[in-house]
């Protein structure tokens, strides 16, 4: 049975398997005989999404939703498996994410010339189109309904100019993607969770990040559901850390814009200040450890921003 947790209000959290353990989730609520399905993880997690639905009872021809909250692979590269599976599902997706969707080959393009033709392969395999007539375009304040809970669609670039975010009023919180930034299980501590900004290529915008924060504190949410990883609560304090950090990001990329190894540069003082900041946080793991869980993230920041100076000079 894959690894699943019920949250309460008919939300329950799916480890896709991506990775590692408690790397990437996909959330499944469930509102009387109505079934929404958010982020569909890669080609791997499909089966797992469908042996958690046989064994909750759930009939395929329940889900009639699927929503992906932009289109980075490691949130929708399942998507066209995951809908064949589906018969009356219907795709929600960002206006500008919908073309990758239905005609997913820029998309296979660029992660195989990032990471190789064989790992791609091994990781998201061939990425399945989508048919026009089985997409939703969702744009700002777009919403659909569950019986009678409504799921409300907002737009939040600085991620990536092809993410929303998904606020739930029945359990006032929100499904943020990676715009409310990564808190790791094992990084929990006595004093909460330890919550940091992703910045990875090619789309980071500083300014539209914090927006897309503090626009989403403005509907003040009571939790919220991150992709990596799981239910965080007292989101208003979280946010206030992810505004500062995302500054100090800012701030050691700027201080490298001239050196020459740039990334490595950006990446060693970005994985220097985090591990400085799980010590004041409590954390528990041993150094090596820390920066186990850490080092995929941390290289794929400083390589966004990296980008964001690029394209900034």
């Amino acid at each position: 049975m894959p690894v699943s947790q019920l949250l309460g209000w008919g939300i329950h959290v799916l480890d896709t398997g991506f990775q590692r353990t408690d790397m990437a989730a996909c959330y499944v609520l469930r509102q009387g005989q109505d079934i929404c399905i958010i982020e569909t993880g890669t080609k791997d997690t499909v089966p797992l999404i469908l042996d958690f639905l046989a064994n909750e009872n759930i009939a395929l021809e329940q889900v009639k939703y699927v929503a992906v909250t932009h289109v980075h692979l490691d949130h929708a590269g399942g998507a066209g498996l995951l809908m064949q599976a589906l018969p009356k599902a219907k795709l929600l997706v960002h206006p500008l994410g919908a073309r990758h969707m239905m005609d997913p080959a820029k998309l296979q393009a660029g992660a195989t010339a990032v990471y190789g033709k064989a790992e791609f392969e091994k990781t998201y395999g061939d990425l399945l189109p989508i048919a026009e007539e089985r997409i939703l375009v969702a744009g700002d304040e777009f919403n659909i309904q569950l019986e009678d809970r409504t799921l409300t669609f907002i737009d939040t670039p600085g991620h990536a100019r092809h993410h929303f975010c998904i606020y739930d009023d029945l359990s006032k919180g929100f499904f943020t993607g990676d715009t409310f930034g990564l808190a790791y299980q094992e990084l929990t501590t006595e004093n909460g969770p330890f919550i940091f900004p992703t910045t990875t290529p090619v789309q980071f915008d500083p300014d539209a990040l914090k927006a897309s924060i503090q626009r989403m504190i403005a509907f003040a949410p009571e939790r919220m559901f991150l992709t990596h990883f799981g239910m965080v609560e007292a989101p208003k304090k979280l946010a206030e850390r992810l505004m500062q950090q995302i500054d100090v990001l800012v701030n050691i990329a700027e201080k490298h814009r001239d050196d020459t190894s740039r990334v490595s540069a950006i990446n060693s003082e970005l994985m220097a200040y985090l591990l400085a900041e799980l010590d004041t946080h409590g954390c528990q793991l041993s150094v090596t450890e820390q920066r186990g869980v850490l080092a995929s993230d941390v290289l794929l920041n400083a390589q966004g921003l990296d980008v964001w100076l690029s394209r900034t000079t």
